[in-house]
C-alpha cells in the first residue's frame, strides 16, 4: 500500500472540485424539495442563467 506523503504534494483538479461542489448543491435542494426539480430549477441551482451571461452566450 502507497501512502501519500504528508505535505504540499497534494494535486488539486480544480473541474473536480466545482463538479462535486455543483454535485452536492444539487443533492442539497433535492432534498428541501417537496417533488421532483424541475429543469429549471436545476438550471436555478447550477447557476445556468448567471454563466451564460458571463459567458456571453
Amino acid at each position: 500500500m502507497h501512502v501519500a506523503p504528508v505535505g504540499g504534494t497534494a494535486v488539486q483538479d480544480h473541474v473536480a472540485l466545482a463538479e462535486i461542489e455543483l454535485c452536492g448543491e444539487l443533492i442539497i435542494a433535492a432534498s428541501a424539495a417537496q417533488e421532483r426539480l424541475s429543469l429549471e430549477s436545476i438550471d436555478e441551482v447550477l447557476k445556468v442563467a448567471e454563466e451564460r451571461a458571463t459567458s456571453g452566450s
